[in-house]
């Protein structure tokens, strides 16, 4: 039987607030034995191995990035839900930057079957319907937004704007109004 108090839970959630102080790399069985001052044999009864961590981790953010992105959408079209699901990207980011890095790692089939990714999917297209996209263009403009949310997010968390002017809001702001004009002015295909 595993110690008292330890749970699977707990220890994804202990996981994914190590993830966010060390980085989500260095979050491993050990690591969180560490921590808990507990043999890392006392953690597989709750977790398989690292990986197995990682993947819960993961599940853990795409969740609750998933819950924050409906609650700003909601009531929301256009350009504001645009906004609205881009800043919470960022927002989480910047307030969860392990989180946020394992929200990025590649799951199983099985994993990611029972993941919230999908709801994340559903939000994109959601906020692509205030754009009149049909497809194959509503999967490209969800790829293009995917792309530039979290590639403009990595380059700002990993301090690729921090030694330049303008300031990165006044940057993200302007992306942001680039992305609404194209999607008004999608190309045909």
């Amino acid at each position: 039987m595993g110690r008292v108090g330890l749970s699977t839970e707990r220890l994804t959630r202990a996981g994914a607030e190590l993830a966010d102080e060390v980085g989500f790399d260095q979050v491993t069985v050990s690591a969180l034995a560490r921590q808990f001052d507990v043999k890392v044999a006392s953690l597989y009864s709750h977790v398989k191995n690292s990986q197995d961590l990682r993947t819960r981790i993961a599940l853990l953010a795409l969740e609750e990035l998933a819950d924050r992105g409906a609650a700003a959408l909601a009531g929301r079209a256009g350009k504001d839900a645009l906004s609205a699901l881009a800043n919470v990207y960022r927002d989480y980011a910047r307030e969860h930057p392990g989180r946020y890095a394992a929200a990025q790692l590649r799951l199983t089939p099985e994993a990611a079957a029972v993941s919230a990714g999908g709801r994340h999917a559903q939000m994109t297209r959601a906020v692509l319907r205030g754009y009149d996209l049909s497809e194959p263009d509503q999967t490209h403009a969800v790829r293009l937004l995917g792309s530039v949310f979290h590639g403009y997010i990595t380059l700002e968390l990993g301090g690729g704007f921090s030694h330049s002017a303008p300031d990165t809001q006044e940057t993200w702001t302007r992306v942001l109004d680039a992305l609404d004009a194209l999607l008004r002015n999608w190309p045909a295909s």
